[in-house]
């Protein structure tokens, strides 16, 4: 077991699970934090199924609040003994934005949607992982060592005709990631993203996709324990001087050294502006 410690959020659902249950099996203490009650149970199921010692702690919080970052700081620090990695999971996604998504004729508009909406996803999805990594920045730095790991999305998503506001939250917390690398480099703390590189297979997908991709109607979606590897060789010490790098997991062979595939795949996090035409000077 490594004295690392981890939190997760939206860690027992989805693809936060995969990568908790991952972490765990890799030896790393894990702070799961979800926002649903009932998915203790079958998560606390999973754990039992590893047949680890390494400490596990679910916790049911709200992101969205400073006061409950505080607390889950504090619990990774009472129950784990430190807090050393975070991992940026959490988040409302199109089943909660537009559950009728797919099956419209045509996409939906940024004016349709409510305002609480566009402020549960923003909170949710950027400021909740703003908050949270805030709190866990000013602990790895004393330390000299940890690592903050956001799950962002693909660049079409983001932009893509009826992805308001989730493509919007992950845009923010995109660049954030950028500009939060730039701010740690030299400290012992890296910030990097990890993601699914395409539509994952959790319940956060849309049932109609998901259907869809098991007839192999549409392109396979990602599997959950797809982002294991790539999360845990940005967790290991091999990756101790990468910061600021993009890793999707859907790229990413297994069947090469970890070293090799991340410089094989890798890429810096953050955007480019588009090129200025003379047309549009």
């Amino acid at each position: 077991m490594t004295t690392r410690t981890a939190i997760v959020t939206g860690g027992i659902r989805g693809l936060g699970k995969a990568m908790s249950l991952g972490l765990l099996k890799a030896g790393y203490p894990v702070l799961a934090v979800g926002h649903l009650p009932e998915d203790v149970a079958p998560m606390m199921a999973d754990v039992e199924k590893l047949d680890v010692k390494t400490p596990f702690v679910p916790l049911i919080a709200d992101i969205r609040k400073p006061r409950e970052c505080d607390a889950i700081i504090r619990r990774a620090l009472d129950k784990l003994g430190s807090a050393d990695i975070l991992v940026n999971n959490g988040g409302l996604t199109f089943t909660y934005i537009w559950p009728d998504k797919y099956r419209r004729k045509e996409p939906p508009r940024f004016y349709e949607a409510s305002d609480e909406v566009i402020q549960n996803v923003m909170d949710t999805n950027y400021v909740g992982a703003d908050q949270l990594a805030r709190r866990i920045a000013p602990l790895c730095v004393k330390n000299g060592w940890g690592r903050i790991i956001n799950v962002t999305t693909k660049l079409t998503t983001m932009n893509q005709l009826g992805s308001i506001p989730y493509g919007s939250s992950k845009a923010a917390l995109e660049m954030a990631s950028e500009v939060w690398a730039k701010d740690v480099e030299g400290t012992g703390l890296t910030v990097n993203i990890v993601n699914p590189g395409a539509g994952a297979n959790t319940p956060g997908m849309a049932q109609e996709l998901r259907d869809l991709s098991a007839a192999g109607k549409v392109r396979k979606l990602v599997e959950p324990e797809d982002m294991v590897p790539p999360l845990l060789w940005v967790c290991s010490s091999e990756a101790d001087k990468v910061n600021g790098m993009r890793y999707d997991a859907n790229a990413w062979d297994t069947s090469i050294p970890q070293a090799e595939a991340a410089a094989k795949y890798g890429r810096p996090a953050g955007f480019l502006l588009k090129e200025a035409k003379e047309w549009d000077l």
